[in-house]
């Protein structure tokens, strides 16, 4: 992590609290019952949380990433805000997308955006519970030729992802943690 990201990830955290942060009674897509939601697209479609976000991933991005993405709509939010303040920060990065599904028309596939084969990859989403999204964008992104080289996720609710990233021999880092805003980890 470079020296000035702590000042931007405690605003990011500072933003996802205001913003995307609620508390009730919520079923989560595992199903589970979690008295806490977050909707980090509240920060990341904002202005003012797309900087401080894209800020945030870009000091704890290594320098030989060319290109940064992930599984739709999770990663589409991060990735371009980045690529673009990235290029405004003087760091030139291309973005792109996985889709759900392969494509069967134009140039068809999972891959939408600019990615090429040999390109070193960072995988990024918006919030990790357990880390399954991000394993399934390797995976593709591995068998298009590119090489996945860290997971980052904005905001990790689950605990668990940085496991399952080591299993798929990808480093991890969480920009904000359940602990960080004030909850435990549900993952698993």
């Amino acid at each position: 992590m470079k020296p000035d990201a702590l000042p931007s990830i405690s605003a990011l955290r500072d933003h996802l609290l205001a913003h995307s942060v609620r508390r009730g009674d919520f079923v989560l897509k595992s199903g589970r019952r979690s008295n806490w939601f977050i909707d980090s697209k509240q920060t990341a479609c904002r202005p003012d949380g797309m900087i401080l976000m894209a800020d945030a991933v870009l000091a704890v991005l290594p320098e030989d990433v060319a290109a940064i993405g992930g599984l739709t709509m999770g990663a589409d939010p991060v990735a371009f805000a980045t690529a673009a303040v990235g290029n405004l920060r003087g760091r030139s990065l291309k973005s792109f997308s996985v889709r759900k599904e392969a494509k069967d028309h134009g140039a068809g596939g999972r891959i939408a955006g600019a990615l090429d084969a040999g390109d070193r990859v960072a995988l990024v989403e918006d919030t990790v519970t357990r880390g399954t999204s991000l394993v399934e964008a390797a995976r593709i992104v591995r068998a298009f030729g590119a090489d996945p080289i860290v997971m980052i996720a904005v905001v990790d609710r689950g605990g668990t992802c940085a496991a399952m990233a080591d299993a798929e021999g990808i480093a991890f880092r969480a920009l904000v943690t359940a602990p960080d805003l004030g909850f435990d980890y549900e993952g698993a």
